[in-house]
């Protein structure tokens, strides 16, 4: 069995050279012990045929297919099932990974056993060049999502027996866009612990298209999980201002919404 599952969902990214990139910088880690697992949800273009092609020779691929479009968490879920590794990395078809992202990250938890969750930071471009760093937290606490979620979700490798714990990602209107946001909250409500690597191990894309898939009611949506983690976590009263954070976001115009984000 391989020690790593990397689990990546695709739908209508017939975009090749995207594709590709994303693919090859998992095919091409310095960790060769893995398998990646793709699973492409009900794409109605050619998008399961592109990724079929670039993925043909590499035995370590599971390419996967939903017979209808279900959503990112329960795509996700249905590749959990399939994953036989110790350790789950997550991967996104418009992201590319530094080469030494997983061998960096298996040792960190390898030889971190009281941690169950490691990430790390970011570069984010926008498909040409580069933009800014995100940097993480290095060691995020409950107080740490008060403001944003303190991962980055596809950087994320996790503990397979933790995600079966957790039950994998929730399956809900309200998660559709923050499945990661609701599964990072569960993971401390629980007590399990996570660290960032403060090391670039991504590339996180962050185009105009990203800023248009943040409609209005994904804001109302992510609101509704913020107020079911700041609960759990214990974090009001000291939460209530940001629990409206996601909505005075949501109503500002992409471009003012580009230049707060780029000025960090």
């Amino acid at each position: 069995m391989p020690k790593v599952s990397v689990i990546m969902g695709v739908y209508n990214t017939n975009d090749e050279k995207m594709l590709k990139q994303a693919i090859d910088s998992i095919l091409n880690q310095t960790f060769e012990d893995l398998e990646f697992i793709i699973r492409d949800d009900g794409s109605t273009d050619n998008t399961f045929e592109i990724v079929e092609r670039l993925t043909s020779e590499d035995q370590r691929v599971k390419l996967l297919k939903n017979t209808k479009n279900i959503g990112l968490a329960a795509t996700l879920n249905k590749c959990l099932e399939n994953a036989q590794g110790k350790y789950i990395a997550r991967m996104d078809a418009d992201d590319i990974c530094s080469l030494e992202r997983i061998e960096k990250q298996v040792s960190f938890l390898d030889n971190n056993k009281e941690y169950s969750l490691v990430g790390s930071n970011a570069t984010l471009f926008d498909g040409e060049s580069e933009i800014k760093t995100r940097k993480m937290p290095e060691f995020p606490k409950k107080e740490s999502f008060l403001f944003n979620s303190p991962y980055i979700h596809p950087t994320i490798m996790m503990d397979s027996e933790v995600y079966k714990i957790l039950g994998g990602y929730r399956e809900s209107k309200e998660t559709l866009r923050c499945e990661d946001y609701d599964l990072f909250f569960r993971l401390y409500t629980l007590g399990y612990k996570g660290y960032n690597i403060q090391e670039n191990l991504f590339k996180f894309r962050e185009d105009n298209n990203a800023f248009k898939r943040r409609k209005f009611k994904y804001r109302i949506d992510e609101m509704k999980v913020r107020h079911k983690g700041f609960k759990s976590l214990k974090l009001y009263p000291k939460a209530a201002p940001y629990l409206v954070k996601p909505l005075i976001v949501g109503i500002l115009p992409i471009k003012v919404l580009k230049l707060i984000k780029n000025a960090k």
